[in-house]
């Protein structure tokens, strides 16, 4: 099992001859080391509705603000109600009428086309004031925040731009471009975590909802859409996210990060590994994953291969080393 490489102070104790370089070693282990990737994405509203009548109309009421949250069939705004007032009349008035056909049609009195004709009647008239009450009384057909108003109560709508804007917030989106390389890894229903700038300290847990079936040929990625609940509404559409998709485990050899030593104008790693002789040789490695503190060792190290961790800074290949607990 890794341990803790503890402080990365080096001791650099040889500074005469014959004197040896203290230095701690650890055994290289397994563990499971997660792979993926971090993408960045905006977080989006799930659902973002224009809520506006179908006609040029004065504006009677304005109930809500920016800002406010709003339940799903909520009244939001009201407009001028001439002609609704109308339409009830004449809704009523067909009404009575067919009531009293389908008597006289009871009593043989009217033919059945004359009832048939009575009851279409009603039934656009009915049409015609559900159609004019939907468009007078407006509410909201989703629960969001009102991101925008962009008129005011006695105004005109003139149908160039919505009454209000409303965005759905629980839950938010976030679209996210990742390689081609890894279409086959990404699986829909798969967890990611989310950080936002905005919110430092805070990690949130989201969900792949859908993935987008083309490829971007210029940046040769594909989409996926990230789903999180949101429940508290702290993640907000706009704000600048980072995401972490993980695809699956590798079972690989980890060491601390600060035993790694990195030759100066290459991109060559290596670390001492302690010999049976208490001599310790520069072995070459292969680097993946940065996980915590620890690195995954693609190659170059074996299970239990004993790594300096501490005092390394100061050793040359073949030097003889003190082993020491401090």
């Amino acid at each position: 099992m890794a341990l803790s490489c503890g402080t990365k102070k080096t001791d650099k104790t040889q500074t005469t001859a014959g004197e040896l370089t203290k230095v701690q070693l650890q055994a290289a282990a397994y563990r499971d080391v997660p792979q993926g990737d971090v993408y960045t994405s905006s977080v989006e509203a799930y659902a973002t509705n224009n809520i506006a009548p179908q006609g040029s109309s004065r504006i009677h009421r304005i109930f809500v603000n920016v800002g406010d949250y709003v339940r799903a069939g909520q009244m939001v705004a009201r407009m001028d109600d001439v002609q609704l007032k109308q339409s009830r009349l004449a809704m009523r008035n067909d009404s009575t009428e067919l009531s009293r056909i389908k008597k006289l049609y009871d009593q043989g009195g009217v033919s059945k086309s004359d009832l048939d004709a009575v009851e279409l009647a009603y039934n656009v008239a009915r049409s015609q004031y559900n159609n004019l009450l939907e468009n007078t009384v407006l509410r909201t057909p989703i629960s969001g925040v009102i991101t925008a108003r962009n008129y005011d109560r006695g105004d005109m709508f003139s149908m160039g731009k919505p009454i209000y804007v409303v965005e759905q917030i629980t839950p938010v989106k976030l679209l996210v471009g990742i390689s081609e390389s890894d279409y086959t890894k990404v699986k829909k229903g798969g967890v990611v975590s989310i950080t936002a700038d905005a919110l430092p300290g805070k990690t949130f847990n989201g969900r792949i909802n859908r993935i987008y079936p083309t490829m971007d040929p210029g940046t040769h990625t594909f989409t996926t859409e990230v789903v999180v609940n949101n429940a508290d509404r702290v993640l907000r559409p706009g704000m600048y996210a980072r995401v972490t998709v993980t695809f699956s485990s590798n079972h690989s050899i980890v060491v601390p990060d600060n035993c790694i030593v990195k030759q100066q104008g290459s991109g060559v790693r290596s670390v001492f590994v302690m010999e049976s002789s208490n001599t310790v040789r520069n072995q070459v490695i292969t680097l993946g994953k940065h996980i915590d503190d620890q690195y995954e060792v693609l190659s170059g190290l074996n299970e239990g291969d004993k790594v300096v961790i501490k005092g390394q800074s100061s050793l040359k290949d073949g030097d003889k080393v003190q082993v020491t607990d401090k």
